[in-house]
């Protein structure tokens, strides 16, 4: 029994220790939907940045827009950089926020508040994510939508039945714990 305890108490300080630890990864992916009446349009980076900070409960992250890949053809892809998102001038979107409930090993769904920049716009957005907290890791997947309107990225009237105005973003990886 006392063996027992001393585990016991063992197990309780380490995970102690590790609430206050940073779990980031440079190679998350973020895939966007945009399924218009005309054209299904796909593209995804695997350069997603993050951080998850579970003592403080902030959650960020940030992908730059030309590490998208996957377009319809080259064309398509030119249009996204150049034309919609302003690569030039808006380099990368970013998410930084708090994590609204309390952050527990396993796997547990999570909403986390935050500001959404994307295309030099920021707005304030909810974000459901699923985190699975395992010792030196944390997997992470988020699903949501953006609207174009709210980013003031503006569709041409010739493109309207090709691109979606509600955007499905999904983000996605494994965090890992900072030595």
């Amino acid at each position: 029994m006392k063996r027992f305890l001393l585990g016991f108490i063992g197990l309780c300080f380490l995970n102690t220790l590790a609430v206050g630890q940073i779990y980031s990864t440079n190679s998350g992916t973020l895939r966007f939907v945009s399924e218009a009446p005309l054209e299904l349009i796909k593209a995804e980076s695997k350069d997603l940045q993050g951080a998850l900070n579970v003592e403080k409960k902030t959650f960020a992250f940030k992908v730059m827009i030309k590490s998208f890949k996957g377009f319809n053809s080259p064309l398509q892809q030119e249009h996204f950089y150049e034309n919609y998102l302003e690569a030039q001038t808006f380099p990368q979107a970013v998410f930084t926020g708090k994590v609204l409930e309390s952050i527990k090993d396993g796997n547990e769904q999570y909403r986390a508040k935050g500001d959404l920049t994307i295309h030099g716009v920021t707005k304030e957005v909810i974000i459901d994510v699923n985190l699975k907290v395992a010792g030196k890791t944390v997997d992470f997947q988020a699903d949501f939508t953006v609207a174009l309107q709210d980013y003031n990225i503006e569709l041409p009237r010739i493109v309207y039945q090709k691109i979606a105005e509600v955007i499905d973003v999904t983000v996605q990886g494994q965090l890992q714990l900072r030595p």
